[in-house]
């Protein structure tokens, strides 16, 4: 921080120091190159003066120094409340029932302001908290992990098998740990086809019907519903042995008898104003006798802020616990006009609803496409279906799905409240069909009309097609591909359709292979949506709807007015490259940099491809929206209105803007990469990436697998590519080897970094990896890959990446080179060794 006398920059400690919330002469000491010295107020005040001059003179706003400190201050806060709302959500908790617990030299400080950002009326704090975590090193009880595996079904058998093994596990435990120690055991237990196991106490005691019971009731905490008609997997057990000592005893320093009641006034920042505020020292303050806020409580280590509305009692452990004496304000008192601290904080807000949605689609899934490789997204549209806020999900996923909001609203016909709609159409917002769209309304009060959309999309390990998987690699027809879904409601009024869903999925030429997984993805992607709705409510309710919607304008308008300003920047452009097929994707970019518009011309591309690389119109939007975005430096959300002072024109049919029965599978993963590569080069921001993500399927009447496989990203001027990364258009990871081999029958022999395939030059392009199956039983696989024949190309003199290259080794030894695009047979004992392309690099070798 400044206030440090080290030439920090401002940071949140300074914005208290301005605000009065630290008191200079009571901080620890802060030592100079010329000894103690203490904080350096007037460094401060200096900076935030400086920084109310900036903000002016770009016609920001008219701030002064104090009102930009309390704005940082209030971001914090929101972002503070935001992680810890997000982490317990996951854990299926209701925050509102439990007390904050403030740690930490800087915890007191926000600990109020943060519990009412989260509804929570009590807060403890330590007499120790300002050195709580390195107090706490020092007395901890030493414990013990061991784990033995069970991997069986739930029932007597395993019951006693568990026994064994806790038995086992205790006698190692005592013969390392010795045997003062007491000993707990948790079952890991695990609903069959789900990778999240829940810890279950166990004991003498424990039957298969109690454990069961007591699963089922923690699965519901956390995920909303309880497991019925499915077998329980014991995981495994661990027993954890923890040394039995005589608690530390605490001095009488800090337990609250010292009676010393001078006092001291200062003038502290509250609400909007500045007040008298007492300062008390902490060891002064009396057992069970209050202490009204506003007040701030210092100490040794840390400085306690008792807000307004709030009041501080000391225990007789000397424990501080900060309660609510006055209800909170029901609603925020805030303008709808623009207010560049509430814009940012309404920003994380939005994306806080998305990202919690993810949370409990991850939590909740089946699959391990969703629930391992992050193959979804979650968004938040406004009532006419444009995109406001998402989380960091998959960009191909969050610039297309507002068209899918949008062919809902087109044909859904009347809604409402707890209805929710599936398509995949890829001429309706759809990507490919593996990604399942659900869009839930959002209704405020009474309202006829929805006034908010949230939407989840996921892709499924299966829908479908002549292939296991949904990805065949030579489809020609949209209907080799899977089950094709035209926006339907599969929720009314709360209740699902799964007599609908079924027979949907069933339909169809080729029927989705595995109904019940996708049911209960499904079911994943509702209960998100739930979670969004719900989200929405608490922010309709703590702001009120007239500021809330002039938000969601302002947040939009942001994103815009940031849109044209990079666009003033940019140069005109044009560019295009070949895929491995010979469909060319060629754009020139032309920019009006008064008016900060530019109008994207895709007319020169290739028109209808016989096979599957073409992308969707809705696609081409998410790909120049996602440019746009990622060329933006400021910290907006991906939003509908970057796209505001854009024209995309793109002939229709074409690769690019496809009609039914256009085969689209690769047109998502394949040409989106290819779109994305060519745009950034035409605006010479960096050379081309991998250009593909290396879709590799296998499976069989029982399995099905999917994953994008990582490679090089392109460098750029001043910068060199990324190794080893997913990189554009894909946001997704790879699966964890341990699952991988769990879940399915295949070894994964090798994954490493392809050293040198990055392309050269005065910038580098990264490197793509080596990536090899081995299969255990007989498979159909399928790969759908580019930059096979087609070098990812460097810009600016740089050197291209290598081309990728895939090759079969059969259990006999023999090999075989496949193309990019191929459909496999492999036999127990063949592999596949996928070499991923590297990045192209950026201006030539020895170019400074």
């Amino acid at each position: 921080p400044a206030c440090y006398r080290n030439g920090g920059p401002l940071c949140l400690t300074d914005a208290n120091v301005l605000l009065g919330r630290i008191q200079a002469d009571s901080f620890p000491h802060v030592f100079g190159p010329n000894g103690d010295l203490g904080l350096d107020t007037d460094a401060v005040a200096t900076r935030f003066a400086e920084l109310a001059a900036e903000i002016a003179s770009a016609g920001e706003a008219e701030l002064t120094p104090t009102e930009i400190a309390d704005g940082f201050v209030k971001i914090a806060v929101q972002n503070m409340a935001a992680a810890i709302e997000q982490i317990s959500v996951q854990r299926g908790h209701d925050i509102t029932r439990f007390a904050l617990a403030c740690f930490g030299g800087a915890g007191g400080q926000h600990a109020c302001r943060v519990a009412d950002a989260l509804g929570i009326d009590t807060v403890l704090v330590d007499p120790l908290s300002g050195v709580l975590s390195a107090y706490g090193i020092g007395v901890a009880e030493m414990r013990t992990i061991s784990t033995a595996a069970v991997q069986l079904e739930l029932g007597d058998d395993a019951i006693e098998a568990i026994g064994a093994a806790a038995s086992r596990l205790a006698a190692e435990l005592r013969a390392g740990a010795g045997r003062n120690v007491r000993l707990e055991y948790r079952l890991l237990i695990r609903a069959d086809g789900s990778d999240t196991p829940i810890a279950v106490p166990f004991d003498d005691s424990a039957t298969a019907a109690s454990l069961g019971s007591e699963f089922n009731a923690r699965h519901e905490l956390r995920f909303g519903f309880a497991v019925r008609d499915t077998a329980l997997i014991a995981d495994a057990l661990e027993a954890e042995a923890i040394s039995i000592a005589a608690p530390p005893e605490r001095s009488e320093a800090i337990a609250g008898t010292a009676r010393d009641e001078t006092r001291s006034t200062r003038e502290i920042w509250f609400d909007g104003e500045w007040r008298e505020t007492p300062i008390r020292r902490r060891e002064t303050l009396t057992a069970g006798i209050a202490q009204q806020g506003p007040a701030l409580i210092v100490e040794d280590n840390a400085t306690i802020v008792v807000e307004p509305g709030w009041q501080a009692v000391t225990g007789t452990n000397g424990m501080l616990v900060l309660t609510r004496r006055r209800p909170r304000d029901s609603r925020e008192r805030i303008g709808t006009a623009a207010d560049p601290v509430m814009l940012e904080i309404f920003n994380n807000q939005f994306i806080n609803v998305a990202t919690q949605m993810g949370g409990v689609l991850e939590q909740t899934a089946h699959s391990v496409n969703i629930k391992e490789r992050l193959d979804y997204s979650c968004a938040v549209f406004d009532g006419d279906g444009r995109l406001i806020a998402n989380a960091p999900h998959v960009p191909v996923h969050l610039g297309s799905m507002g068209d899918s909001v949008r062919a809902v609203i087109d044909s859904a016909g009347r809604m409402a409240p707890g209805d929710a709609y599936l398509l995949n159409a890829p001429y309706r917002g759809g990507t490919h069909l593996p990604d399942l769209t659900v869009v839930m309304p959002v209704f405020e009060s009474s309202a006829p009309q929805p006034s908010f959309y949230v939407a989840s999309r996921a892709h499924h390990a299966d829908i479908g097609g002549t292939t296991p998987g949904s990805m065949p690699a030579l489809s020609r027809h949209i209907d080799e591909e899977g089950v094709v879904i035209e926006p339907v409601r599969i929720l009314e009024r709360g209740v699902l359709a799964e007599a609908e869903i079924k027979r949907l999925l069933a339909a169809g030429k080729y029927p989705a292979r595995n109904p019940k997984q996708n049911i209960a993805d499904l079911k994943a992607q509702v209960a998100a949506n739930v979670k969004g709705a719900q989200q929405i409510a608490k922010l309709l309710e703590r702001y009120g709807s007239a500021v809330v919607h002039a938000y969601m304008r302002h947040v939009r308008d942001n994103a815009e007015a940031c849109a044209r300003d990079l666009l003033r920047g940019l140069e005109p452009g044009s560019f295009a490259a070949e895929m491995d097929g010979g469909e060319r994707i060629a754009v020139d970019i032309a920019i009006d940099r008064d008016r900060g518009e530019a109008r994207f011309d895709f007319s020169a591309s290739s028109g209808v491809s016989d096979g599957n690389l073409n992308a969707p119109l809705s696609v081409v939007r998410a790909v120049v929206l996602y440019v746009l975005r990622s060329l933006i430096t400021e910290d907006i959300p991906l939003n509908a209105g970057c796209l505001v002072p854009v024209e995309i024109v793109v002939p229709a049919p074409s690769l690019l803007n496809p009609a039914y029965p256009a085969a689209v599978a690769g047109g998502n993963v394949e040409t989106s990469q290819c779109i994305a590569d060519v745009l950034l080069a035409a605006l010479g921001a960096a050379a081309a990436s991998q250009g593909t993500m290396n879709n590799f399927t296998f499976g069989d009447a029982t399995h099905q697998y999917y994953e994008t496989i990582c490679g090089g990203c392109g460098a750029g001027p001043g910068f060199a590519g990324a190794s080893a990364v997913h990189s554009h258009m894909t946001n997704s990871r790879l699966t964890d080897v341990e699952v991988l081999e769990q879940r399915y029958p295949v070894r994964l022999r090798r994954f490493a970094i392809r050293r040198g395939s990055g392309g050269s030059g005065r910038c580098n392009g990264g490197d793509g990896v080596v990536r090899e199956f081995e299969f255990l039983t007989d498979m159909h696989g399928s790969l759908l890959a580019s930059r096979r024949r087609v070098a990812p190309f460097g810009i600016a003199g740089g050197g291209p990446g290598q081309c990728g290259r895939d090759t079969v080794v059969r259990v006999d030894g023999t090999e075989e080179r496949l193309p990019g695009a191929a459909e496999i047979r492999f036999n127990a004992g063949d592999r596949i060794v996928i070499e991923t392309p590297g990045g192209g690099a950026y201006g030539a070798t020895g170019e400074t």
